[in-house]
């Protein structure tokens, strides 16, 4: 969630909370747009596809049509859990108590799931009143690199494209990692992305999507069975688009913010994870090295 801002609305501003519509798109694209975040319209016609989502419409006397005061998404991962993003108030309407109006709507939606999020530092006091408590930290990585270095894999173990026999695997692989049944977003993911997956010859270990998102394209799900094993499919995804902009959002514990640090991905901004509920258990044999971004997780 944005900075705060000093309330400038009148005591005579009217605001009514309602479903999102895919109709919303432009007016949710102008919010992040005036706060300067990089998502394209197709990226957030994207997330709204996946999820249930809501916006509060501004609907002052003397308005000649209603115009949108803030936006929340939560997608469902299974009965266990939920991920909660694009929450966002109008700067000019800050401190009205629209934020938390959204954030117990979207929490009613979820139902009886633990939920996850990612706050940033503005977002976070409201986040902790309605029971969530850090889980750890994420960092934003983007740039352009020409080159990454070919990363040594073990004797059998190489990168290859996905095929179209992987995704069973894929949705297994991203589960044990994870800890939840993303499928559903998975699954529409790999319809806009390219993937790699890296194999031995006991099959699939790990796999890395790339997308069109902002500026330019994000990597992200990461699933490797160690870090070096997910370096050499994040540098893949480097070398095939050297020179063009590029993001990649890691978890602290991933171990992974030095080295794209080294290779000229700038860290340039660190978000706090957060749950209410139970954090998910994914496996020890896999892990989430890069998320999808910072609203689905």
């Amino acid at each position: 969630m944005q900075s705060p801002a000093a309330p400038s609305a009148t005591p005579s501003n009217q605001f009514s909370l309602r479903a999102m519509r895919a109709a919303d798109m432009e007016a949710c694209h102008r919010l992040t747009l005036a706060l300067k975040w990089p998502h394209r319209l197709d990226d957030w016609q994207f997330v709204e596809a996946l999820g249930s989502g809501f916006v509060i419409d501004d609907e002052t006397p003397g308005h000649t049509t209603p115009s949108l005061a803030g936006s929340g998404l939560v997608w469902r991962y299974g009965d266990s859990h939920a991920a909660l993003g694009m929450v966002i108030v109008a700067n000019a309407l800050q401190g009205l108590g629209l934020g938390r109006q959204l954030m117990e709507r979207l929490l009613a939606e979820a139902g009886d799931r633990s939920v996850l999020l990612n706050a940033t530092a503005a977002g976070q006091a409201l986040y902790e009143k309605l029971g969530f408590v850090a889980t750890g930290k994420l960092h934003q990585h983007q740039g352009s690199v020409f080159q990454a270095p070919l990363m040594a894999l073990p004797a059998g173990v190489r990168v290859r494209p996905l095929g179209a026999n992987d995704a069973p695997r894929l949705l297994a692989l991203d589960q044990r990692a994870s800890g939840m049944d993303r499928s559903a977003v998975i699954t529409a993911l790999m319809d806009v992305s390219e993937g790699v997956a890296i194999a031995g010859d006991g099959g699939m270990l790990g796999f890395a999507l790339v997308r069109r998102f902002g500026h330019g394209r994000v990597i992200g799900p990461v699933v490797a069975p160690d870090a070096e094993h997910a370096k050499a499919l994040i540098s893949h995804w480097i070398n095939t688009y050297g020179g063009t902009f590029m993001r990649v959002d890691v978890p602290d514990h991933a171990g992974l913010s030095e080295w794209l640090g080294d290779l000229g991905l700038t860290r340039v901004d660190t978000v706090v994870s957060m749950c209410k509920g139970s954090p998910p258990q994914g496996d020890r044999q896999r892990h989430l090295y890069s998320l999808i971004n910072q609203a689905l997780g």
